[in-house]
Protein backbone atom coordinates (compact mmCIF):
# COMPACT_ATOMS: atom_id res chain seq x y z
CA UNK A 1 0.00 0.00 0.00
CA UNK A 2 1.41 3.62 -0.84
CA UNK A 3 1.59 6.29 1.43
CA UNK A 4 1.17 9.65 -0.01
CA UNK A 5 2.46 12.82 1.48
CA UNK A 6 -1.03 13.68 0.57
CA UNK A 7 -2.16 10.98 2.29
CA UNK A 8 -0.22 12.23 5.79
CA UNK A 9 -1.84 15.35 5.76
CA UNK A 10 -4.67 14.12 5.62
CA UNK A 11 -4.51 11.21 7.90
CA UNK A 12 -2.88 13.96 10.51
CA UNK A 13 -6.19 16.84 10.13
CA UNK A 14 -8.33 13.48 10.52
CA UNK A 15 -6.68 13.13 13.72
CA UNK A 16 -7.14 17.19 14.55
CA UNK A 17 -10.47 17.31 13.57
CA UNK A 18 -11.30 13.97 15.81
CA UNK A 19 -9.69 15.46 18.92
CA UNK A 20 -11.73 18.95 18.40
CA UNK A 21 -14.55 17.13 19.03
CA UNK A 22 -13.49 15.70 21.94
CA UNK A 23 -12.98 12.06 20.36
CA UNK A 24 -10.33 9.77 22.08
CA UNK A 25 -8.52 6.86 19.80
CA UNK A 26 -10.22 4.55 22.26
CA UNK A 27 -13.43 6.18 21.28
CA UNK A 28 -12.78 5.85 17.70
CA UNK A 29 -11.58 2.16 18.05
CA UNK A 30 -14.99 1.68 19.64
CA UNK A 31 -16.67 2.93 16.36
CA UNK A 32 -14.97 1.63 13.52
CA UNK A 33 -16.16 -1.78 12.22
CA UNK A 34 -15.29 -5.12 13.70
CA UNK A 35 -13.28 -6.68 10.88
CA UNK A 36 -12.99 -10.53 10.56
CA UNK A 37 -10.37 -11.68 8.27
CA UNK A 38 -11.48 -14.86 5.52
CA UNK A 39 -8.80 -16.95 4.65
CA UNK A 40 -11.24 -18.59 1.96
CA UNK A 41 -10.06 -21.07 -0.36
CA UNK A 42 -13.09 -20.05 -3.08
CA UNK A 43 -11.85 -21.25 -6.13
CA UNK A 44 -9.25 -24.45 -7.08
CA UNK A 45 -10.05 -28.40 -6.15
CA UNK A 46 -10.29 -27.87 -2.26
CA UNK A 47 -13.08 -25.36 -2.66
CA UNK A 48 -15.94 -26.67 -1.99
CA UNK A 49 -16.16 -26.55 2.26
CA UNK A 50 -15.05 -22.91 1.87
CA UNK A 51 -18.26 -22.20 0.15
CA UNK A 52 -20.11 -24.13 2.50
CA UNK A 53 -18.83 -22.41 5.01
CA UNK A 54 -18.87 -18.93 3.20
CA UNK A 55 -22.88 -19.00 2.97
CA UNK A 56 -22.77 -19.13 6.66
CA UNK A 57 -20.56 -16.81 7.29
CA UNK A 58 -22.33 -14.12 4.81
CA UNK A 59 -25.68 -15.06 6.64
CA UNK A 60 -24.49 -14.69 10.12
CA UNK A 61 -23.02 -11.56 9.67
CA UNK A 62 -26.02 -9.97 7.45
CA UNK A 63 -28.00 -11.03 10.33
CA UNK A 64 -25.84 -9.37 13.21
CA UNK A 65 -25.31 -6.19 10.93
CA UNK A 66 -29.17 -5.74 10.48
CA UNK A 67 -30.02 -6.09 14.34
CA UNK A 68 -27.50 -2.94 15.07
CA UNK A 69 -24.35 -4.62 14.80
CA UNK A 70 -22.24 -5.23 18.21
CA UNK A 71 -22.52 -2.48 21.02
CA UNK A 72 -23.38 -0.44 17.46
CA UNK A 73 -20.17 -1.64 15.13
CA UNK A 74 -20.69 -3.05 12.27
CA UNK A 75 -19.08 -6.62 11.52
CA UNK A 76 -17.48 -6.03 8.06
CA UNK A 77 -15.60 -9.29 6.31
CA UNK A 78 -12.07 -9.19 4.58
CA UNK A 79 -11.99 -11.98 2.66
CA UNK A 80 -9.34 -13.06 0.47
CA UNK A 81 -9.16 -16.43 -1.68
CA UNK A 82 -6.42 -18.28 -0.98
CA UNK A 83 -7.25 -20.94 -4.29
CA UNK A 84 -6.02 -23.14 -1.56
CA UNK A 85 -2.22 -22.21 -2.09
CA UNK A 86 -0.45 -21.95 1.19
CA UNK A 87 1.43 -19.53 -0.22
CA UNK A 88 -1.12 -17.58 -1.28
CA UNK A 89 -2.61 -17.91 2.12
CA UNK A 90 0.67 -16.93 3.95
CA UNK A 91 0.60 -13.63 1.72
CA UNK A 92 -3.12 -12.93 2.83
CA UNK A 93 -2.66 -13.54 6.24
CA UNK A 94 -0.12 -11.20 6.55
CA UNK A 95 -1.74 -8.52 4.83
CA UNK A 96 -4.72 -8.79 6.54
CA UNK A 97 -2.63 -8.34 9.90
CA UNK A 98 -0.54 -5.77 8.89
CA UNK A 99 -2.36 -4.05 6.32
CA UNK A 100 -6.11 -4.42 6.97
CA UNK A 101 -5.88 -4.72 10.37
CA UNK A 102 -8.58 -7.03 11.01
CA UNK A 103 -9.44 -7.85 14.56
CA UNK A 104 -10.15 -11.73 14.46
CA UNK A 105 -9.24 -14.25 11.64
CA UNK A 106 -11.59 -17.53 10.86
CA UNK A 107 -9.54 -20.03 8.69
CA UNK A 108 -7.99 -21.03 6.45
CA UNK A 109 -10.34 -24.04 5.97
CA UNK A 110 -7.69 -26.43 4.44
CA UNK A 111 -4.74 -28.24 6.78
CA UNK A 112 -1.67 -27.38 4.29
CA UNK A 113 -2.75 -23.95 4.22
CA UNK A 114 -3.27 -23.65 7.51
CA UNK A 115 0.17 -25.37 8.19
CA UNK A 116 1.65 -22.32 6.91
CA UNK A 117 -0.14 -19.47 8.66
CA UNK A 118 -0.65 -20.76 11.91
CA UNK A 119 3.00 -19.53 13.05
CA UNK A 120 2.33 -16.24 11.19
CA UNK A 121 -0.99 -15.42 12.63
CA UNK A 122 0.42 -16.50 16.16
CA UNK A 123 3.47 -14.27 16.04
CA UNK A 124 0.67 -11.64 15.75
CA UNK A 125 -1.75 -12.70 18.69
CA UNK A 126 -4.05 -12.80 16.57
CA UNK A 127 -7.44 -14.14 17.30
CA UNK A 128 -8.03 -17.21 14.84
CA UNK A 129 -10.74 -19.40 14.94
CA UNK A 130 -10.34 -22.79 12.18
CA UNK A 131 -11.63 -25.96 10.81
CA UNK A 132 -9.06 -27.54 10.16
CA UNK A 133 -8.28 -31.11 11.10
CA UNK A 134 -4.27 -31.60 11.49
CA UNK A 135 -3.49 -32.29 15.01
CA UNK A 136 -0.59 -30.51 15.47
CA UNK A 137 -2.22 -27.05 14.32
CA UNK A 138 -3.75 -26.95 17.94
CA UNK A 139 -1.11 -26.07 21.03
CA UNK A 140 -1.99 -23.73 23.65
CA UNK A 141 1.56 -22.75 24.54
CA UNK A 142 2.92 -22.50 21.01
CA UNK A 143 -0.39 -21.04 19.52
CA UNK A 144 -2.85 -19.77 22.61
CA UNK A 145 -4.56 -17.47 19.92
CA UNK A 146 -5.76 -20.37 17.78
CA UNK A 147 -8.91 -22.63 18.61
CA UNK A 148 -10.07 -25.52 16.48
CA UNK A 149 -13.98 -25.40 15.56
CA UNK A 150 -13.75 -28.87 14.42
CA UNK A 151 -12.31 -32.30 15.59
CA UNK A 152 -8.81 -33.13 15.33
CA UNK A 153 -7.33 -35.78 12.70
CA UNK A 154 -6.99 -38.12 15.89
CA UNK A 155 -10.84 -37.94 16.56
CA UNK A 156 -11.48 -38.34 13.00
CA UNK A 157 -9.24 -41.40 12.71
CA UNK A 158 -10.85 -42.97 15.85
CA UNK A 159 -14.12 -42.44 14.78
CA UNK A 160 -13.48 -43.51 11.07
CA UNK A 161 -11.07 -46.92 11.87
CA UNK A 162 -13.43 -47.92 14.54
CA UNK A 163 -16.79 -47.87 11.94
CA UNK A 164 -14.34 -49.99 9.34
CA UNK A 165 -13.15 -52.51 12.03
CA UNK A 166 -15.71 -53.23 14.71
CA UNK A 167 -18.73 -52.18 12.70
CA UNK A 168 -18.20 -53.30 9.19
CA UNK A 169 -16.01 -56.11 10.55
CA UNK A 170 -12.73 -55.74 7.90
CA UNK A 171 -9.78 -55.91 8.45
CA UNK A 172 -7.80 -54.65 5.34
CA UNK A 173 -7.74 -51.34 4.63
CA UNK A 174 -6.03 -49.04 1.30
CA UNK A 175 -6.18 -45.40 2.69
CA UNK A 176 -5.50 -42.61 -0.03
CA UNK A 177 -5.15 -38.87 -0.04
CA UNK A 178 -4.91 -35.97 -2.29
CA UNK A 179 -1.34 -34.38 -2.68
CA UNK A 180 -2.08 -31.79 -0.25
CA UNK A 181 -0.06 -31.27 3.37
CA UNK A 182 -3.74 -32.58 4.48
CA UNK A 183 -3.84 -35.36 2.61
CA UNK A 184 -0.35 -36.48 3.25
CA UNK A 185 -0.51 -36.01 6.98
CA UNK A 186 -3.84 -37.70 7.15
CA UNK A 187 -2.81 -40.85 5.03
CA UNK A 188 -0.50 -41.14 8.04
CA UNK A 189 -2.37 -40.82 10.99
CA UNK A 190 -5.42 -42.69 9.79
CA UNK A 191 -3.12 -45.76 8.78
CA UNK A 192 -1.78 -45.85 12.10
CA UNK A 193 -5.27 -46.22 13.69
CA UNK A 194 -6.30 -48.93 11.73
CA UNK A 195 -3.19 -50.82 13.07
CA UNK A 196 -3.77 -49.86 16.60
CA UNK A 197 -6.78 -51.92 15.70
CA UNK A 198 -4.63 -54.33 14.58
CA UNK A 199 -5.93 -54.15 11.01
CA UNK A 200 -3.82 -53.94 7.90
CA UNK A 201 -3.20 -51.49 5.65
CA UNK A 202 -2.65 -53.28 2.52
CA UNK A 203 -2.29 -50.07 0.28
CA UNK A 204 -1.20 -46.01 1.17
CA UNK A 205 -0.83 -43.25 -1.35
CA UNK A 206 -1.60 -39.78 -2.53
CA UNK A 207 -3.29 -38.81 -5.98
CA UNK A 208 -3.11 -35.72 -7.33
CA UNK A 209 -7.06 -34.30 -7.00
CA UNK A 210 -6.88 -33.16 -11.08
CA UNK A 211 -5.53 -36.66 -12.41
CA UNK A 212 -8.19 -37.99 -14.97
CA UNK A 213 -7.61 -41.62 -14.56
CA UNK A 214 -7.23 -43.29 -11.39
CA UNK A 215 -7.75 -46.74 -13.03
CA UNK A 216 -4.41 -47.45 -11.91
CA UNK A 217 -4.09 -46.73 -8.90
CA UNK A 218 -7.47 -48.26 -8.32
CA UNK A 219 -5.87 -51.30 -9.61
CA UNK A 220 -3.14 -51.65 -7.46
CA UNK A 221 -5.65 -51.25 -4.24
CA UNK A 222 -7.77 -54.00 -5.44
CA UNK A 223 -4.86 -56.19 -6.34
CA UNK A 224 -3.60 -55.42 -3.21
CA UNK A 225 -6.37 -57.19 -1.25
CA UNK A 226 -8.33 -54.06 0.57
CA UNK A 227 -11.45 -54.76 1.52
CA UNK A 228 -12.02 -50.92 1.58
CA UNK A 229 -10.72 -47.54 0.75
CA UNK A 230 -10.40 -44.89 3.34
CA UNK A 231 -10.35 -41.56 1.58
CA UNK A 232 -9.39 -38.19 2.63
CA UNK A 233 -9.85 -35.25 0.28
CA UNK A 234 -11.97 -32.19 0.04
CA UNK A 235 -11.90 -32.31 -3.56
CA UNK A 236 -15.52 -33.32 -5.36
CA UNK A 237 -13.77 -34.28 -8.39
CA UNK A 238 -11.33 -36.65 -6.81
CA UNK A 239 -14.11 -38.43 -4.97
CA UNK A 240 -16.59 -38.70 -8.33
CA UNK A 241 -13.76 -40.34 -9.95
CA UNK A 242 -12.63 -42.71 -6.90
CA UNK A 243 -16.57 -43.81 -7.42
CA UNK A 244 -17.24 -44.08 -10.64
CA UNK A 245 -14.16 -45.83 -11.30
CA UNK A 246 -14.69 -48.23 -8.67
CA UNK A 247 -17.98 -48.75 -10.13
CA UNK A 248 -16.50 -49.24 -13.93
CA UNK A 249 -14.15 -52.26 -12.31
CA UNK A 250 -17.33 -53.77 -10.36
CA UNK A 251 -15.73 -53.97 -7.42
CA UNK A 252 -18.38 -53.79 -4.59
CA UNK A 253 -16.51 -52.40 -1.57
CA UNK A 254 -17.20 -49.69 1.06
CA UNK A 255 -15.38 -46.09 0.83
CA UNK A 256 -15.28 -44.87 4.46
CA UNK A 257 -13.72 -41.33 5.15
CA UNK A 258 -14.01 -37.81 4.55
CA UNK A 259 -17.18 -35.69 5.05
CA UNK A 260 -16.53 -34.28 1.88
CA UNK A 261 -17.49 -37.86 0.35
CA UNK A 262 -21.18 -36.37 1.18
CA UNK A 263 -21.13 -33.07 -0.44
CA UNK A 264 -23.89 -32.82 -2.90
CA UNK A 265 -21.11 -31.77 -5.38
CA UNK A 266 -19.74 -35.10 -5.68
CA UNK A 267 -23.78 -36.47 -6.64
CA UNK A 268 -23.97 -34.05 -9.29
CA UNK A 269 -20.19 -35.52 -10.66
CA UNK A 270 -20.78 -39.17 -10.08
CA UNK A 271 -21.76 -41.17 -13.56
CA UNK A 272 -24.92 -42.69 -11.88
CA UNK A 273 -26.57 -42.42 -8.20
CA UNK A 274 -25.54 -46.06 -7.40
CA UNK A 275 -21.96 -44.92 -7.65
CA UNK A 276 -22.44 -43.38 -4.44
CA UNK A 277 -23.74 -46.11 -2.69
CA UNK A 278 -21.77 -48.04 0.17
CA UNK A 279 -19.99 -44.78 0.76
CA UNK A 280 -19.64 -43.64 4.68
CA UNK A 281 -18.48 -40.39 5.78
CA UNK A 282 -17.67 -38.88 9.02
CA UNK A 283 -20.98 -37.50 10.37
CA UNK A 284 -21.59 -34.69 13.30
CA UNK A 285 -24.60 -35.72 16.15
CA UNK A 286 -25.87 -31.93 15.75
CA UNK A 287 -26.15 -32.54 11.65
CA UNK A 288 -27.84 -35.89 11.56
CA UNK A 289 -31.49 -36.96 11.41
CA UNK A 290 -32.43 -39.19 14.30
CA UNK A 291 -35.35 -41.76 13.98
CA UNK A 292 -38.20 -38.99 13.41
CA UNK A 293 -36.28 -37.91 10.89
CA UNK A 294 -35.66 -34.60 12.19
CA UNK A 295 -32.49 -33.07 13.57
CA UNK A 296 -31.95 -31.58 16.78
CA UNK A 297 -34.55 -29.10 17.98
CA UNK A 298 -32.58 -25.67 17.71
CA UNK A 299 -30.83 -26.82 14.17
CA UNK A 300 -34.08 -27.78 12.69
CA UNK A 301 -35.30 -24.13 13.68
CA UNK A 302 -32.63 -22.81 11.70
CA UNK A 303 -32.41 -24.91 8.54
CA UNK A 304 -36.34 -23.87 8.47
CA UNK A 305 -35.13 -20.37 8.84
CA UNK A 306 -33.13 -20.46 6.31
CA UNK A 307 -35.61 -22.14 3.42
CA UNK A 308 -35.13 -20.70 0.28
CA UNK A 309 -32.06 -18.16 1.23
CA UNK A 310 -29.41 -20.95 1.62
CA UNK A 311 -29.15 -23.89 -0.98
CA UNK A 312 -28.11 -26.86 1.36
CA UNK A 313 -28.38 -29.21 -1.48
CA UNK A 314 -25.11 -28.53 -2.79
CA UNK A 315 -22.79 -28.41 0.11
CA UNK A 316 -23.35 -29.96 3.40
CA UNK A 317 -24.62 -28.51 6.50
CA UNK A 318 -22.09 -28.93 8.67
CA UNK A 319 -19.71 -26.56 6.64
CA UNK A 320 -22.85 -24.02 6.42
CA UNK A 321 -23.91 -23.95 10.51
CA UNK A 322 -19.43 -23.93 11.03
CA UNK A 323 -19.79 -21.04 9.52
CA UNK A 324 -22.47 -19.28 11.86
CA UNK A 325 -20.94 -20.41 14.46
CA UNK A 326 -17.50 -19.19 13.88
CA UNK A 327 -18.67 -15.48 13.42
CA UNK A 328 -21.43 -15.68 16.59
CA UNK A 329 -18.19 -16.59 18.61
CA UNK A 330 -16.19 -14.32 17.49
CA UNK A 331 -19.39 -12.00 18.03
CA UNK A 332 -19.74 -12.96 21.53
CA UNK A 333 -15.94 -12.55 22.33
CA UNK A 334 -16.40 -8.94 21.48
CA UNK A 335 -19.56 -8.24 23.13
CA UNK A 336 -18.54 -10.10 26.38
CA UNK A 337 -15.08 -8.79 26.86
CA UNK A 338 -15.89 -4.93 25.96
CA UNK A 339 -14.24 -4.56 22.42
CA UNK A 340 -11.69 -5.95 19.89
CA UNK A 341 -8.37 -6.18 22.36
CA UNK A 342 -7.07 -9.30 21.49
CA UNK A 343 -6.33 -10.38 24.80
CA UNK A 344 -9.83 -10.23 26.00
CA UNK A 345 -11.30 -11.65 23.07
CA UNK A 346 -8.92 -15.39 23.78
CA UNK A 347 -9.96 -15.13 27.26
CA UNK A 348 -13.64 -15.14 26.51
CA UNK A 349 -12.57 -18.12 24.41
CA UNK A 350 -10.71 -19.76 27.08
CA UNK A 351 -13.55 -19.75 29.66
CA UNK A 352 -16.27 -21.47 27.17
CA UNK A 353 -17.35 -24.72 28.81
CA UNK A 354 -19.80 -25.17 26.61
CA UNK A 355 -20.33 -22.46 24.33
CA UNK A 356 -23.34 -23.78 22.92
CA UNK A 357 -23.63 -23.75 18.87
CA UNK A 358 -25.84 -24.86 15.62
CA UNK A 359 -22.74 -27.43 14.98
CA UNK A 360 -21.54 -28.25 18.41
CA UNK A 361 -21.09 -27.00 22.14
CA UNK A 362 -17.61 -26.12 21.53
CA UNK A 363 -15.60 -26.50 25.15
CA UNK A 364 -12.09 -24.61 25.36
CA UNK A 365 -10.41 -23.88 28.57
CA UNK A 366 -6.40 -22.54 28.65
CA UNK A 367 -4.89 -26.34 28.34
CA UNK A 368 -7.21 -27.31 25.57
CA UNK A 369 -8.54 -25.47 22.31
CA UNK A 370 -9.82 -28.67 20.79
CA UNK A 371 -13.82 -27.31 20.90
CA UNK A 372 -15.43 -30.98 19.68
CA UNK A 373 -16.13 -33.66 22.09
CA UNK A 374 -15.74 -37.36 20.68
CA UNK A 375 -19.02 -38.30 21.55
CA UNK A 376 -20.15 -35.63 18.49
CA UNK A 377 -18.68 -37.59 15.80
CA UNK A 378 -20.84 -39.94 14.05
CA UNK A 379 -20.69 -42.13 10.69
CA UNK A 380 -23.13 -40.97 8.28
CA UNK A 381 -24.78 -42.71 5.01
CA UNK A 382 -22.83 -40.40 2.28
CA UNK A 383 -25.89 -40.19 -0.24
CA UNK A 384 -28.36 -39.76 2.18
CA UNK A 385 -28.17 -35.98 2.28
CA UNK A 386 -31.20 -34.36 2.70
CA UNK A 387 -31.12 -30.46 2.86
CA UNK A 388 -27.19 -30.82 3.72
CA UNK A 389 -27.57 -33.73 6.47
CA UNK A 390 -27.82 -37.20 6.78
CA UNK A 391 -29.08 -40.26 7.99
CA UNK A 392 -26.65 -42.51 10.57
CA UNK A 393 -24.76 -44.94 8.76
CA UNK A 394 -25.66 -48.88 8.97
CA UNK A 395 -24.91 -50.66 12.12
CA UNK A 396 -23.95 -47.24 14.15
CA UNK A 397 -25.33 -46.83 17.36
Amino acid sequence: MKITRRGLTLGGAGLATASGLGLSAPALAQSEPIRIGWLAALTGPSSAPAIGFDRGIRHATDAINAAGGIGGRQIELVVRDTQGDPTKAVNAAQEMISRARVHAIWGPTNSGESLATTPIIGRAKMPNLHPCFVDTLIDPARYPNAFRMAPSNSQIDDAVSDYGVNILKLKKFAVVGDTTGYGTTTVNSSSAAFAKRNAEVVYRGQIDATQPDLTPDMLRMRNAGAEAITIWTVSPGLISRIMNVRATMGWDVPLIGHPAMGSGEVGQLIAKPQNWEKTYILGFKNCSYGPDGKLPGHVQTFVDSIQGKINLDDSTLWWIVCGVDAINVIASAVRESGGTDPLKMIDFWNKQNPYPGLYASYTWTPQQHNGLPQSDLVMSEANSQRQGAYKLAPGYV
